[in-house]
């Protein structure tokens, strides 16, 4: 293992180790839970880690998961590709994705307890559970308004009042809403804003994991998900800096 000269290498290290044990003899026990503990302990690594790898703790754990999971060995060997897939096209990428440090630096400056954890739960879940990763990003907006409306002293019927009321409740507080603007261009955006949070709202009634469907469910893909997350990310950064920026003029 001391020759894997970058993350890259590792991750696919990693895989291999893993795909070995799927279908034949079991791979080095002693190198996957040294890069098991490598990636975890990566900020930017750790939500890319397929869940199974972080609940099983050694090799002997993860073919007790595996062996009943899938009969054959070609059903392990796509499944375990298809996990590695978001950790492996990140690294090779160059190991880029400047929007989830941004807002997980703010965020969790903001408030570590409640509004951070819900973000790394919906980056946590985007590739195993898309169902999930939508309703934690919904969470993630109800939650920063919730906070900032707390902080404000605003009132708010906890029990009834939904995202888009909440957003337009913050909005209005923090000078965000497009009537309260004249140049076309910030109207535009705000709306959009709007409209994204309206969206998300939508999205998770319809493909989130809150609510029973039918004989034909609708089913997110990993991408449906990593669109919601990054959009309520966005949306929840913007909300998060406009209150930090008021307080400091305030101050």
């Amino acid at each position: 293992m001391e020759n894997l000269e970058t993350d890259f290498e590792r991750a696919q290290y990693l895989q291999t180790l893993l795909i070995a044990t799927a279908t034949g003899p079991s791979g080095d026990n002693r190198d996957y839970q040294l890069l098991r503990q490598y990636f975890l302990e990566k900020p930017d690594t750790k939500p890319l880690i397929p869940s199974w790898v972080r609940t099983n703790r050694d090799l002997a754990q993860f073919w007790q998961f595996i062996k009943y999971k899938f009969p054959s060995y070609a059903e392990r060997r796509t499944f375990i590709w298809s996990e590695f897939a978001p950790l492996l096209e990140y690294l090779e990428a160059g190991g880029s994705v400047p929007t989830d440090h941004t807002v997980s630096e703010i965020l969790s400056r903001f408030d570590l307890e409640s509004v951070h954890n819900v973000w790394e739960k919906a980056l946590e879940r985007r590739t195993s559970d898309p169902e999930g990763a939508i309703t934690a990003a919904r969470t993630l907006l109800e939650t920063v308004c919730k906070h900032i409306l707390d902080e404000k002293g605003t009132k708010y019927d906890d029990k009834k009042v939904d995202l888009p009321q909440l957003y337009h409740m913050v909005s209005t507080e923090l000078n965000l809403s497009p009537s309260q603007y004249t140049e076309e261009v910030f109207k535009q955006i705000l709306g959009g804003c709007s409209s994204i949070v309206n969206g998300l709202g939508t999205l998770r009634n319809r493909l989130g994991d809150a609510h029973g469907q039918g004989k034909n469910p609708v089913r997110p893909a990993p991408r449906h998900a990593e669109l919601a997350v990054n959009l309520a990310g966005s949306v929840a950064l913007f909300l998060v800096e406009t209150w930090e920026t008021r307080n400091e003029k305030a101050g």
